[in-house]
């Protein structure tokens, strides 16, 4: 593995991803979810969107950007909804709250996993893993670069948008990022992101 390239690689997707939309999405995410939920479905969401990059190279971006965007905005909305109507008002009693607590766990890693799967296809960072696949011919190194920037990333997100829940009353910044999903929803629907 070429140590260089790799760091070439991570500095280059990790400045490229930091304004993007996954990294919002993990942002928000964090809002609801403990961190590590967050971080467990994006990191293997990062993992397979690597994997896509390397093994199929340029291959992918001959898909229609403007179905995938807008599958990504509906899902999006979905989850907006979602978010706005859920309560964390009910009590159980502690056996059914373990088994909530496991099953929270499961589903809020599975949300990540496909938000942040779906926000990524097809995006300049996975466009660029591919790209720098085939022009290195060394991916085990890009693929290692790109994730760990990925990571790193979506890492930061999270850790912000945990201590905004923290500092803020946790029903507030759950229809606050009810409404941030919804319009990020919408734009990938109209094509504007």
């Amino acid at each position: 593995m070429n140590l260089s390239l790799a760091v070439s690689v991570f500095v280059f997707i990790f400045v490229a991803e930091l304004p993007d939309k996954t990294a919002l999405a993990s942002l928000v995410l964090a809002t609801r979810y403990k961190p590590l939920v967050v971080f467990t479905g994006a990191a293997a969401a990062f993992v397979v969107q690597s994997l896509i990059a390397i093994t199929v190279g340029g291959l992918f971006s001959l898909l229609p950007a403007e179905i995938v965007h807008r599958a990504a905005g509906a899902l999006f909305l979905v989850f907006a909804f979602f978010m706005w109507r859920r309560n964390e008002d009910e009590e159980k009693a502690e056996e059914e709250a373990e088994v909530k607590k496991e099953a929270s766990f499961h589903s809020g890693v599975w949300t990540a996993f496909i938000v942040v799967f779906l926000a990524e296809w097809g995006d300049l960072t996975q466009l660029a893993t591919a790209t720098l696949a085939a022009k290195y011919n060394d991916p085990l190194t890009i693929f290692v670069g790109a994730t760990l920037a990925l990571w790193a990333v979506a890492a930061l997100a999270i850790v912000v948008g945990n201590r905004a829940s923290l500092l803020f009353n946790p029903q507030l910044m759950q229809k606050i990022a009810a409404i941030i999903f919804a319009v990020l929803g919408v734009l990938l629907i109209v094509g504007v992101i």
